[in-house]
């Protein structure tokens, strides 16, 4: 049970969700006993959050889920009180589901390419050859993916995506445009023997297994770079500093035998 646990994301931020719970009960039972004080709702609301999002960083979460347990309860709360139908929260909470699908069973949440990455990308995609070919491994929405079609039309971009709104967006907006595929397809399933450079933006998670992946799988003196999250254990050939406010950066290696 714990291995499951620790193996998705989403699974540890309800462990979050629910200690946090658990611990401000027992404090306002603790403190009904001993003073007449009752806190707001709202308070309570805010302490519950802070709890969460400090047992989600414990746990080994990303900020991202992390500033998501600090919001949900308060969040609620703030709702609760607006004269908004009960469909729209039902409605939000899916369309985040929909967003954030791959979070479940690939442990990937939805990580947006910023323009500083696509800048760097764009000058290391121009020492490729005219004609290579470039996969993006959970592209989301396929902001960067189209990007970069649009500046190198001789050359062929796929991007893959299992979140189902993500997938919608992203084949929409490659319709029409001849050298940019959009796969509904799981990332563990995706061949990428077919590929010059082979982009991910993933977590820290998946990353040992998409090394042994792509050793098997990349012909040699292909690129492989990813955004941020390192191979344990295997210092890239290249790092690119994006400079912005995540700390970001690009890590490159090259396929060797």
């Amino acid at each position: 049970m714990l291995r499951v646990v620790r193996q998705y994301p989403a699974l540890r931020a309800l462990c979050a969700q629910l200690g946090a719970t658990l611990l401000v009960g027992l404090a306002l039972y603790l403190v009904a006993q001993v003073a007449p004080w009752r806190p707001t709702w709202l308070a309570v609301g805010l302490t519950q959050g802070l709890l969460a999002a400090g047992l989600a960083r414990y746990l080994g979460l990303s900020r991202w889920w992390c500033g998501m347990n600090l919001l949900f309860v308060p969040a609620l709360l703030l709702a609760s009180g607006a004269p908004l139908p009960s469909w729209v929260f039902l409605g939000g909470f899916v369309l985040l589901l929909l967003l954030n699908w791959n979070s479940f069973g690939e442990q990937v949440p939805l990580y947006l390419t910023g323009g500083g990455a696509r800048k760097e990308l764009l000058a290391l995609l121009q020492l490729q050859p005219k004609h290579f070919r470039f996969i993006d491994l959970g592209c989301g929405p396929a902001g960067m993916l189209l990007s970069l079609a649009r500046q190198f039309p001789q050359a062929q971009f796929v991007g893959v995506e299992t979140a189902p709104l993500s997938f919608a967006l992203a084949w929409l907006r490659a319709l029409g445009r001849s050298n940019c595929q959009i796969r509904y397809e799981n990332l563990w399933r995706t061949d990428l023997s077919g590929f010059d450079v082979v982009y991910c933006f993933l977590s820290p998670a998946p990353m040992p297994e998409l090394w042994t992946k792509a050793r098997a799988q990349m012909p040699l003196g292909s690129l492989l770079i990813s955004n941020t999250f390192e191979v344990p254990g295997q210092p890239p050939d290249q790092q690119v500093d994006l400079h912005d406010w995540r700390k970001s950066r690009l890590l490159l290696w090259r396929m060797r035998g």
